[in-house]
């Protein structure tokens, strides 16, 4: 009975010394639960600053106005939070548990806020196709760095009966890049497979902070599947630099065909669809080894 309770009183002294020796993140860095909640603070604030009527002057000037405001709250200066962010950005391993958590926090502000269904009458008012409905299955805010496995966020969401033939969608969200230095590169992906497995696509790419949209057309067919994916690149330049790509409230409209459709008349238009732009030759391989498609679009 004593050499058991020796052995367990070895097991736990050990197991101690073991956990006081798990590194830790370096005094003269900003600590994990700090770093989180100022980075929830940021993109509020920079939510903030795309609404001209909180504060006066181009939009570059509130974004940066409240940036300052964060870290004066937080008694951190910029150096201070970019050295941070920058150690945290080259161990990927205790990073993505932050931002997973900025998610999650982001996330149920929505609900608690109510935001979806304050979006979807928004969208009802620009329709002219009947009824809209927000489909999106995904999280509502997405964090993206430049790499690998970070760098794309990949979604396919199975139509139920609420699907019909004729049925638009739109993909839309706010994005915001927090970038260190270096060209900004994101794209957009958004693919629908209809009954008959026949697969039609489009791609946007997004380059600078604001909101951003892409519109599916409509076809005599019913959707069996929504898919495609956010993607984040490297940009031209190959450097440490801190690229930080933020998306939140995202949403994926579905717009129902009316009885009479006026979407021949170019005038009944009220949201433009976006136009297909360039197609990086990395991102089209990436669409290809995805979903085994070939998307509609320019080769570069």
């Amino acid at each position: 009975m004593q050499g058991k309770i020796i052995h367990i009183i070895y097991i736990s002294i050990v197991l101690i010394l073991l956990s006081a020796c798990k590194p830790g993140v370096p005094r003269e860095f900003i600590q994990p639960g700090d770093m989180e909640d100022i980075l929830y603070d940021y993109y509020v604030s920079q939510g903030m600053a795309s609404v001209p009527g909180f504060n006066s002057g181009s939009e570059d000037y509130r974004r940066d106005l409240y940036f300052n405001a964060v870290l004066k709250k937080h008694h951190v200066t910029r150096a201070d939070f970019d050295s941070s962010l920058v150690y945290y950005y080259t161990r990927a391993d205790q990073f993505v548990d932050i931002f997973h958590n900025v998610q999650d926090r982001l996330s149920q502000d929505a609900l608690d806020l109510g935001a979806s269904e304050g979006e979807v009458e928004r969208f009802t008012a620009h329709s002219l196709t009947g009824d809209t409905a927000d489909v999106w299955e995904g999280n509502r805010s997405i964090m993206l760095i430049p790499y690998a496995p970070y760098n794309r966020l990949q979604f396919i969401q199975k139509a139920d009966t609420s699907y019909h033939k004729g049925d638009r969608f739109m993909l839309v969200f706010k994005n915001n890049y927090l970038y260190q230095g270096g060209s900004k590169d994101a794209v957009v992906y958004l693919a629908l497979k209809y009954e008959n497995d026949s697969i039609v696509s489009k791609v946007t790419r997004f380059v600078v902070s604001g909101d951003t949209q892409l519109r599916m057309d409509a076809c005599d067919l019913k959707v069996k599947e929504v898919m495609g994916y956010f993607y984040l690149g490297e940009g031209y330049e190959k450097n440490t630099d801190l690229k930080l790509l933020f998306l939140t409230d995202v949403q994926l409209i579905r717009f129902h065909k009316q009885k009479t459709d006026n979407s021949q008349n170019p005038a009944s238009e009220t949201i433009k669809a976006d136009s297909i732009k360039t197609i990086p030759d990395s991102v089209r391989k990436l669409q290809r080894h995805q979903f085994g498609v070939r998307p509609v679009g320019k080769e570069v």
